[in-house]
């Protein structure tokens, strides 16, 4: 009788340097700029908000040159869970990963919730008049949309992940081009007093706001490095796709928000209620190529929220998986669709998650939002990496196909950065308590921690996980091969 080889679902290599880059931009640009840029001219109450996109975009390429040195090493599924469980295994056991994991279920979709968020206000401009129940509708159903999209094969959505990469970049190159067909330099250095006093103390407070800004639109440059499992070549083509996309994007944002500048009056942004708050791309477009211009653009503006809701979905799903296999997360997150090979409980929760942070945001003020999920996602991910680079570095048994650049430079930039952001997130908003909430919910996973911990007989209630990974034992062959 003929035998056939194991046919049990389980991630693949298939993602590119281009598509993992592609995926990357998408998720990094999303709807990002266009809901932020008059919010920068809230914070630095001027077009000195450039200074904002600038540290923004140094806070992202120092820490991603932390995600290229832990994702190339270790390219699992899972992202920031792999390098929390190699790093300190022999410390803490498996207490890390699971914070990680638990941190993530909160993080990652508040994060797409935000997207959701500016693809209403948008959606507002093309349905004048779209009260709030209908835009709460709109949003719950566009999530529900995309989750269904997501439940296919990775190859599908790799080519589809490119198609939208294509209109992201369209898209944004419209807006810059419609913006210097119409441009008044004057009122890009239209500074205000004191503008750039930095021996005031409301410099550094509107610099770190700026900050925060800044580097929640940067985020989506780890996309790849969470599918590490499902890259070809990862030794490669995480470090690629991180620094390609930050320089990139860091170019885009700069044109971008110089270009709104030069068109509509940075005084006009500052009424919170107004179309140049709420849509301001919209109505520079209106502004400079008529109203039928800007509702085309608007409509690619939608699809580009769309693209980045996608894929950071997609990405954020895997997150549980690796845990899950490993048995350090719920059991359930473990399995595969049997025949499309996709986390099911990932993508479901991911869901449901992102849900409930859009109506949390509506709620509330989508700058409060962003100041929490930068809170939560601080401590243990963004930190917890830094001290990763660290311990790791001391590991002689670890294949390196990449070692970041100026080491430990960007270590330290990454660390002041997300200190800042931190400390800086419960000034902007106090009805949500970031930092209180962020410990809280670190807390609560320390103690669901230590309750699995004990049943499962683990540290501290019995002896470090320090035997090999068979999973990681596979990546480093792959690397050696490569």
């Amino acid at each position: 009788m003929a035998s056939f080889p194991d046919r049990a679902p389980q991630l693949r290599r298939r993602i590119g340097s281009f598509q993992a880059t592609a995926m990357n931009m998408s998720q990094m640009v999303g709807i990002g700029p266009f809901i932020t840029i008059p919010a920068m001219i809230v914070a630095f109450g001027g077009p000195q908000a450039v200074v904002g996109w600038i540290a923004g975009a140094i806070l992202a390429l120092a820490d991603g040159l932390v995600w290229a040195e832990l994702g190339a090493a270790m390219p699992g599924s899972g992202g920031t869970y792999v390098y929390l469980r190699e790093a300190f295994k022999r410390r803490t056991g498996r207490l890390m990963p699971f914070l990680f994991v638990w941190s993530a279920v909160l993080f990652i979709p508040l994060i797409m919730s935000t997207g959701v968020i500016g693809f209403v206000q948008y959606l507002g401009y093309l349905i004048p008049g779209m009260d709030d129940l209908t835009g709460n509708v709109v949003g719950l159903a566009l999530i529900a949309v995309i989750t269904a999209v997501l439940w296919r094969r990775i190859e599908s959505l790799g080519r589809l992940t490119v198609v939208l990469w294509v209109i992201m970049v369209a898209t944004v190159l419209t807006v810059i081009l419609a913006c210097f067909t119409h441009f008044n330099a004057a009122q890009v250095f239209d500074f205000p007093a004191g503008a750039f006093d930095i021996s005031s103390g409301g410099f550094w407070v509107a610099f770190v706001a700026g900050l925060t800004i800044g580097i929640y639109d940067y985020l989506g440059y780890n996309t790849a490095a969470y599918m590490g499992a499902e890259m070809k070549s990862p030794g490669r083509t995480i470090p690629r796709s991180v620094v390609f996309s930050v320089v990139g994007i860091m170019v885009i944002y700069l044109f971008t928000q110089i270009g709104v500048l030069g068109v509509v009056k940075w005084q006009e942004m500052l009424d919170t209620g107004s179309q140049a708050y709420t849509s301001v791309v919209s109505l520079l477009l209106e502004r400079t190529w008529g109203p039928g211009a800007a509702a085309v653009v608007t409509v690619f503006i939608l699809v580009t929220a769309f693209a980045s809701l996608l894929v950071g979905l997609l990405a954020g799903s895997r997150v549980p998986y690796d845990a899950a296999r490993d048995g350090v997360f719920f059991k359930a997150f473990a399995k595969l669709h049997p025949t499309k090979e996709f986390p099911i409980a990932g993508l479901i929760t991911m869901g449901v998650g992102t849900m409930a942070g859009f109506l949390i945001g509506r709620f509330t003020d989508i700058s409060a939002l962003i100041q929490l999920l930068t809170a939560v996602m601080v401590l243990v991910q963004a930190l917890g990496q830094i001290a990763a680079v660290v311990l790791l570095r001391r590991r002689r048994d670890m294949v390196r196909p990449y070692r970041m650049w100026l080491y430990p430079l960007p270590l330290i930039v990454a660390g002041a950065g997300w200190i800042a952001v931190y400390l800086y997130s419960d000034a902007n908003a106090p009805g949500l308590h970031p930092i209180e909430l962020s410990l809280g919910w670190v807390a609560l996973g320390v103690v669901l921690f230590l309750v699995w911990a004990k049943r499962e007989k683990t540290w501290p209630f019995g002896p470090l996980p320090v035997e090999s990974n068979e999973v990681d034992a596979e990546i480093h062959l792959d690397e050696v091969r490569a």
